[in-house]
């Protein structure tokens, strides 16, 4: 089965991950797979300081096959992929925004904001 770009991000990511994890159930002998409810809320796109993605790249589509969902969408540019790796976010750069996490095609998501760590200064 070969899909265009332009094919792929039609049929939307929700379903696609999905689909991955029922046939990653399958492959696991049958065990069905839960996708989690994901609320039909579009992320406001405003900076949040308080917050940052983290990736969770042992889910992470762009580890093997080549999904940038996250890195097309992300307006800041913090997001890059790393092939064989996943993606790693510059937490200089990213905004906490969530735009990441809303397009991640995947369930459980392999990137979700996380509260930003405070530095302490001594």
């Amino acid at each position: 089965m070969s899909l265009t770009r332009k094919e792929f991000l039609r049929q939307g990511f929700l379903s696609l991950g999905k689909t991955a994890l029922d046939i990653a159930g399958t492959l696991r002998g049958g065990e069905v797979a839960e996708a989690a409810v994901v609320p039909d809320m579009e992320p406001s796109g405003e900076p949040r300081p308080d917050m940052v993605a983290t990736p969770f790249n042992e889910r992470c589509l762009a580890r093997n096959c080549g999904c940038f969902a996250c890195v097309e969408r992300c307006e800041s540019q913090a997001i890059m992929v790393v092939p064989g790796e996943g993606i790693r976010v510059d937490e200089s750069l990213c905004t906490g925004c969530g735009t990441c996490e809303y397009v991640c095609p995947v369930s459980p998501k392999a990137v979700a904001m996380a509260p930003r760590e405070k530095k302490q200064v001594f």
